[in-house]
Protein backbone atom coordinates (compact mmCIF):
# COMPACT_ATOMS: atom_id res chain seq x y z
CA UNK A 1 0.00 0.00 0.00
CA UNK A 2 1.32 3.45 -0.92
CA UNK A 3 2.13 5.84 1.89
CA UNK A 4 1.08 8.80 -0.25
CA UNK A 5 -2.24 10.48 0.58
CA UNK A 6 -3.84 12.79 -1.98
CA UNK A 7 -5.92 15.33 -0.05
CA UNK A 8 -8.19 15.84 -3.07
CA UNK A 9 -10.36 18.95 -3.07
CA UNK A 10 -9.85 21.50 -0.29
CA UNK A 11 -11.39 24.87 0.57
CA UNK A 12 -8.97 27.65 1.53
CA UNK A 13 -8.95 31.24 2.64
CA UNK A 14 -7.90 33.89 0.13
CA UNK A 15 -6.73 37.51 0.06
CA UNK A 16 -10.27 38.56 -0.90
CA UNK A 17 -11.70 37.09 2.29
CA UNK A 18 -13.72 34.57 0.30
CA UNK A 19 -13.24 30.83 0.70
CA UNK A 20 -12.07 29.25 -2.56
CA UNK A 21 -12.00 25.70 -3.87
CA UNK A 22 -8.50 24.37 -4.58
CA UNK A 23 -6.49 21.24 -5.29
CA UNK A 24 -5.00 19.81 -2.12
CA UNK A 25 -1.44 18.64 -1.75
CA UNK A 26 -0.15 15.06 -1.41
CA UNK A 27 1.17 14.08 2.03
CA UNK A 28 3.38 11.26 3.24
CA UNK A 29 1.65 9.01 5.78
CA UNK A 30 4.02 8.76 8.75
CA UNK A 31 4.16 5.57 10.86
CA UNK A 32 2.12 7.28 13.62
CA UNK A 33 -0.47 8.82 11.27
CA UNK A 34 -3.93 7.96 10.05
CA UNK A 35 -5.56 9.18 6.85
CA UNK A 36 -9.22 10.16 7.15
CA UNK A 37 -11.84 10.43 4.43
CA UNK A 38 -13.85 13.41 5.64
CA UNK A 39 -17.62 12.86 5.83
CA UNK A 40 -18.85 15.96 7.69
CA UNK A 41 -17.39 19.20 8.98
CA UNK A 42 -18.77 21.66 11.48
CA UNK A 43 -18.43 25.43 11.08
CA UNK A 44 -16.87 27.22 14.05
CA UNK A 45 -16.78 30.96 14.65
CA UNK A 46 -12.97 30.84 14.58
CA UNK A 47 -13.16 30.55 10.79
CA UNK A 48 -14.46 34.13 10.57
CA UNK A 49 -10.98 35.35 11.56
CA UNK A 50 -9.13 33.16 9.04
CA UNK A 51 -10.81 33.67 5.68
CA UNK A 52 -7.95 35.87 4.40
CA UNK A 53 -5.29 33.33 5.37
CA UNK A 54 -3.70 31.08 2.75
CA UNK A 55 -4.65 27.86 4.55
CA UNK A 56 -7.17 25.05 4.33
CA UNK A 57 -10.01 25.89 6.69
CA UNK A 58 -12.10 23.83 9.10
CA UNK A 59 -11.28 22.06 12.36
CA UNK A 60 -14.45 20.18 13.32
CA UNK A 61 -13.89 17.11 11.15
CA UNK A 62 -15.32 13.61 11.28
CA UNK A 63 -15.01 10.74 8.86
CA UNK A 64 -13.70 7.27 8.15
CA UNK A 65 -10.13 6.00 8.58
CA UNK A 66 -8.83 5.08 5.12
CA UNK A 67 -5.15 4.35 5.90
CA UNK A 68 -3.13 3.65 9.04
CA UNK A 69 0.60 4.06 9.63
CA UNK A 70 2.61 0.98 10.56
CA UNK A 71 2.90 1.98 14.24
CA UNK A 72 -0.80 2.73 14.75
CA UNK A 73 -2.60 0.13 16.88
CA UNK A 74 -5.66 1.98 18.20
CA UNK A 75 -7.40 2.43 14.84
CA UNK A 76 -8.11 0.34 11.77
CA UNK A 77 -9.41 1.12 8.31
CA UNK A 78 -13.16 1.77 8.49
CA UNK A 79 -13.22 3.26 12.00
CA UNK A 80 -15.42 6.33 12.60
CA UNK A 81 -13.24 9.12 13.98
CA UNK A 82 -13.02 12.86 14.53
CA UNK A 83 -10.52 15.57 15.38
CA UNK A 84 -10.49 19.13 16.64
CA UNK A 85 -8.02 22.00 16.82
CA UNK A 86 -5.15 20.13 18.54
CA UNK A 87 -3.01 18.07 16.19
CA UNK A 88 0.12 17.17 18.17
CA UNK A 89 2.30 17.98 21.19
CA UNK A 90 5.86 17.28 22.31
CA UNK A 91 4.91 14.44 24.67
CA UNK A 92 7.71 15.09 27.15
CA UNK A 93 7.05 18.46 28.84
CA UNK A 94 5.37 18.84 32.24
CA UNK A 95 2.04 19.76 30.65
CA UNK A 96 2.05 16.68 28.42
CA UNK A 97 2.97 14.44 31.36
CA UNK A 98 0.04 15.89 33.31
CA UNK A 99 -2.38 15.19 30.46
CA UNK A 100 -2.90 18.82 29.48
CA UNK A 101 -1.31 18.66 26.03
CA UNK A 102 -3.47 21.62 25.00
CA UNK A 103 -1.02 23.80 26.96
CA UNK A 104 2.18 22.28 25.57
CA UNK A 105 4.43 25.07 24.28
CA UNK A 106 5.34 22.95 21.24
CA UNK A 107 1.81 21.83 20.43
CA UNK A 108 0.54 21.88 16.88
CA UNK A 109 -2.77 23.65 16.83
CA UNK A 110 -5.16 24.75 14.12
CA UNK A 111 -4.43 28.31 12.91
CA UNK A 112 -0.72 28.00 13.82
CA UNK A 113 0.36 24.82 11.99
CA UNK A 114 -0.70 22.22 9.41
CA UNK A 115 -1.99 24.83 6.96
CA UNK A 116 -2.24 22.28 4.13
CA UNK A 117 -5.25 20.41 5.52
CA UNK A 118 -8.44 21.11 7.41
CA UNK A 119 -11.92 19.66 7.71
CA UNK A 120 -13.13 21.63 4.68
CA UNK A 121 -11.90 19.10 2.16
CA UNK A 122 -11.88 15.48 1.04
CA UNK A 123 -9.16 14.06 3.30
CA UNK A 124 -6.89 14.78 6.23
CA UNK A 125 -3.75 13.19 7.70
CA UNK A 126 -3.16 13.40 11.45
CA UNK A 127 -1.15 11.91 14.27
CA UNK A 128 -3.38 9.03 15.42
CA UNK A 129 -2.89 9.99 19.07
CA UNK A 130 -4.86 13.19 18.43
CA UNK A 131 -7.75 11.48 16.68
CA UNK A 132 -10.83 10.37 18.61
CA UNK A 133 -13.13 7.39 18.22
CA UNK A 134 -16.73 8.35 17.54
CA UNK A 135 -19.10 6.05 19.48
CA UNK A 136 -21.28 3.95 17.19
CA UNK A 137 -24.51 5.44 18.58
CA UNK A 138 -23.44 9.02 17.79
CA UNK A 139 -24.26 10.04 14.18
CA UNK A 140 -21.28 11.66 12.46
CA UNK A 141 -23.16 14.81 11.46
CA UNK A 142 -23.87 15.53 15.13
CA UNK A 143 -20.36 14.54 16.20
CA UNK A 144 -18.77 17.16 13.92
CA UNK A 145 -19.66 20.31 15.96
CA UNK A 146 -18.65 18.49 19.13
CA UNK A 147 -15.01 18.33 17.98
CA UNK A 148 -14.50 21.99 18.92
CA UNK A 149 -17.78 23.36 20.29
CA UNK A 150 -18.44 20.34 22.48
CA UNK A 151 -14.80 20.02 23.54
CA UNK A 152 -14.69 23.70 24.48
CA UNK A 153 -17.78 23.50 26.67
CA UNK A 154 -17.08 20.12 28.25
CA UNK A 155 -13.44 21.06 28.84
CA UNK A 156 -14.56 24.15 30.76
CA UNK A 157 -17.02 22.13 32.83
CA UNK A 158 -14.28 19.67 33.80
CA UNK A 159 -11.73 22.42 34.38
CA UNK A 160 -14.07 24.14 36.85
CA UNK A 161 -14.89 20.82 38.55
CA UNK A 162 -18.62 21.46 38.25
CA UNK A 163 -20.71 18.94 40.19
CA UNK A 164 -24.22 17.60 39.63
CA UNK A 165 -25.54 19.44 42.71
CA UNK A 166 -24.34 22.85 41.51
CA UNK A 167 -26.44 25.75 40.28
CA UNK A 168 -24.76 26.93 37.09
CA UNK A 169 -25.36 30.01 34.96
CA UNK A 170 -24.87 30.01 31.18
CA UNK A 171 -24.47 33.41 29.52
CA UNK A 172 -25.55 33.36 25.88
CA UNK A 173 -27.65 30.89 23.91
CA UNK A 174 -25.80 30.17 20.68
CA UNK A 175 -23.45 27.55 19.30
CA UNK A 176 -21.61 27.04 22.59
CA UNK A 177 -24.44 27.96 24.95
CA UNK A 178 -26.92 25.44 23.59
CA UNK A 179 -24.36 22.67 24.12
CA UNK A 180 -23.47 23.90 27.62
CA UNK A 181 -27.14 23.73 28.65
CA UNK A 182 -27.44 20.15 27.43
CA UNK A 183 -24.24 18.89 29.06
CA UNK A 184 -25.05 20.54 32.40
CA UNK A 185 -28.66 19.37 32.36
CA UNK A 186 -27.66 15.76 31.63
CA UNK A 187 -25.12 15.97 34.47
CA UNK A 188 -27.94 16.89 36.85
CA UNK A 189 -27.03 20.54 37.42
CA UNK A 190 -29.56 23.31 37.97
CA UNK A 191 -29.11 25.42 34.84
CA UNK A 192 -29.88 29.16 34.64
CA UNK A 193 -29.67 30.78 31.21
CA UNK A 194 -28.87 34.49 30.88
CA UNK A 195 -29.82 35.97 27.51
CA UNK A 196 -30.58 39.46 26.21
CA UNK A 197 -34.29 38.98 25.55
CA UNK A 198 -37.01 36.35 25.86
CA UNK A 199 -36.70 35.42 22.17
CA UNK A 200 -34.98 32.10 22.89
CA UNK A 201 -36.72 31.33 26.16
CA UNK A 202 -38.75 28.36 24.88
CA UNK A 203 -35.69 26.85 23.21
CA UNK A 204 -33.68 27.18 26.41
CA UNK A 205 -36.23 25.08 28.28
CA UNK A 206 -36.33 22.51 25.48
CA UNK A 207 -32.56 22.17 25.80
CA UNK A 208 -32.84 21.53 29.54
CA UNK A 209 -32.68 24.91 31.30
CA UNK A 210 -34.37 25.21 34.69
CA UNK A 211 -34.56 29.00 34.68
CA UNK A 212 -34.31 31.77 32.09
CA UNK A 213 -33.31 35.39 32.71
CA UNK A 214 -33.72 38.10 30.05
CA UNK A 215 -31.06 40.51 31.28
CA UNK A 216 -32.27 43.53 29.27
CA UNK A 217 -35.75 43.18 30.74
CA UNK A 218 -34.48 42.51 34.25
CA UNK A 219 -31.27 44.60 34.40
CA UNK A 220 -30.98 44.40 38.18
CA UNK A 221 -31.47 40.61 38.06
CA UNK A 222 -34.15 40.88 40.72
CA UNK A 223 -35.31 37.56 42.12
CA UNK A 224 -32.39 35.63 40.62
CA UNK A 225 -30.68 33.37 43.15
CA UNK A 226 -26.91 33.08 43.26
CA UNK A 227 -25.02 30.67 41.02
CA UNK A 228 -21.96 28.63 41.92
CA UNK A 229 -20.44 28.80 38.43
CA UNK A 230 -21.00 31.16 35.51
CA UNK A 231 -20.10 29.98 32.01
CA UNK A 232 -19.89 32.76 29.42
CA UNK A 233 -20.29 31.59 25.81
CA UNK A 234 -20.58 34.86 23.89
CA UNK A 235 -17.99 36.48 21.61
CA UNK A 236 -18.73 39.88 23.13
CA UNK A 237 -17.96 40.66 26.75
CA UNK A 238 -21.11 40.70 28.91
CA UNK A 239 -21.93 43.39 31.47
CA UNK A 240 -19.81 42.13 34.34
CA UNK A 241 -21.13 44.75 36.76
CA UNK A 242 -24.56 43.24 36.19
CA UNK A 243 -23.57 39.57 36.35
CA UNK A 244 -21.42 39.90 39.46
CA UNK A 245 -24.67 40.42 41.38
CA UNK A 246 -25.57 36.73 41.01
CA UNK A 247 -22.16 35.37 41.99
CA UNK A 248 -21.98 33.98 45.49
CA UNK A 249 -18.85 33.73 47.65
CA UNK A 250 -16.09 31.70 45.97
CA UNK A 251 -18.08 31.33 42.79
CA UNK A 252 -16.27 30.69 39.52
CA UNK A 253 -16.40 32.53 36.21
CA UNK A 254 -15.55 30.27 33.26
CA UNK A 255 -15.07 32.22 30.00
CA UNK A 256 -15.54 29.94 26.98
CA UNK A 257 -16.20 32.25 24.03
CA UNK A 258 -13.24 33.75 22.18
CA UNK A 259 -13.43 37.53 22.46
CA UNK A 260 -11.31 40.29 20.93
CA UNK A 261 -12.16 42.73 23.76
CA UNK A 262 -10.82 43.05 27.29
CA UNK A 263 -12.60 41.76 30.37
CA UNK A 264 -13.50 44.62 32.75
CA UNK A 265 -15.01 43.65 36.08
CA UNK A 266 -15.61 45.04 39.61
CA UNK A 267 -12.24 44.36 41.21
CA UNK A 268 -13.35 44.76 44.83
CA UNK A 269 -16.21 42.30 44.36
CA UNK A 270 -13.74 39.77 43.00
CA UNK A 271 -11.56 40.31 46.04
CA UNK A 272 -14.19 40.45 48.78
CA UNK A 273 -16.19 37.47 47.49
CA UNK A 274 -13.00 35.48 46.77
CA UNK A 275 -14.21 34.80 43.25
CA UNK A 276 -12.18 32.85 40.68
CA UNK A 277 -11.80 33.31 36.93
CA UNK A 278 -11.06 29.92 35.40
CA UNK A 279 -9.52 30.01 31.93
CA UNK A 280 -10.19 27.06 29.65
CA UNK A 281 -9.20 26.85 25.99
CA UNK A 282 -10.42 23.39 24.87
CA UNK A 283 -10.49 19.85 26.24
CA UNK A 284 -7.25 17.85 26.26
CA UNK A 285 -7.31 14.44 24.59
CA UNK A 286 -8.67 12.26 27.37
CA UNK A 287 -11.40 14.79 28.23
CA UNK A 288 -12.26 15.14 24.53
CA UNK A 289 -12.92 11.41 24.31
CA UNK A 290 -14.88 11.49 27.58
CA UNK A 291 -17.02 14.26 26.09
CA UNK A 292 -17.84 12.17 23.01
CA UNK A 293 -18.70 9.15 25.15
CA UNK A 294 -20.90 11.29 27.41
CA UNK A 295 -22.69 12.85 24.43
CA UNK A 296 -23.38 9.43 22.95
CA UNK A 297 -24.65 7.94 26.21
CA UNK A 298 -26.84 10.89 27.23
CA UNK A 299 -27.94 11.99 23.77
CA UNK A 300 -26.31 15.42 23.80
CA UNK A 301 -26.81 16.52 20.20
CA UNK A 302 -26.13 19.92 18.65
CA UNK A 303 -28.99 21.57 16.79
CA UNK A 304 -27.71 21.65 13.23
CA UNK A 305 -28.43 22.89 9.74
CA UNK A 306 -26.97 20.69 6.98
CA UNK A 307 -25.49 21.86 3.67
CA UNK A 308 -23.38 20.16 0.98
CA UNK A 309 -19.69 21.05 1.27
CA UNK A 310 -19.26 23.46 -1.64
CA UNK A 311 -17.49 26.78 -2.09
CA UNK A 312 -20.82 28.58 -2.34
CA UNK A 313 -22.28 26.98 0.78
CA UNK A 314 -19.19 27.54 2.92
CA UNK A 315 -19.18 31.24 2.05
CA UNK A 316 -22.92 31.43 2.63
CA UNK A 317 -22.50 29.74 6.00
CA UNK A 318 -19.77 32.18 7.03
CA UNK A 319 -21.92 35.16 6.03
CA UNK A 320 -24.85 33.87 8.05
CA UNK A 321 -22.62 33.01 11.00
CA UNK A 322 -21.25 36.56 11.07
CA UNK A 323 -24.82 37.91 11.10
CA UNK A 324 -25.87 35.51 13.86
CA UNK A 325 -28.31 33.86 11.46
CA UNK A 326 -27.65 30.31 12.62
CA UNK A 327 -29.64 27.79 14.62
CA UNK A 328 -27.29 26.70 16.20
CA UNK A 329 -24.48 25.05 14.18
CA UNK A 330 -23.81 24.52 10.48
CA UNK A 331 -22.47 21.19 9.23
CA UNK A 332 -21.17 20.57 5.72
CA UNK A 333 -21.62 17.16 4.10
CA UNK A 334 -18.75 15.80 2.02
CA UNK A 335 -19.37 15.31 -1.69
CA UNK A 336 -16.96 12.34 -1.81
CA UNK A 337 -17.50 10.30 1.37
CA UNK A 338 -20.97 9.03 2.24
CA UNK A 339 -20.92 8.02 5.90
CA UNK A 340 -23.35 8.55 8.74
Amino acid sequence: MSNQVDLGTVFKGSSSGKVVKAKGTTLELKPSDVAIDIAWSGLCGTELHLTKNDMVLGHEGVGIVSKVGKDVTQFKVGDRVGWGCNHDSCGHCEECWKGIDTLCEERKIYTLSDFHFGSFGDRAVLNADFVHKIPDSLPLKYAAPLQCGGATVFGGIKRANIQSVDRVGVVGLGGLGHLAIQFLHKMGCEVVVFSGSNRKKDEAFKLGADEFVAVKENPNLEGVKRVKHLLTTTSEQPDWNQLFKVLGPRSQIVPLGVSMSDMTYPYNDLLLKELSIVGSIVAPRQVHQEMLNFAARWNVLPWIEEMPMTEENINKGLERLEKGDIHYRFVFKSQTTDAE
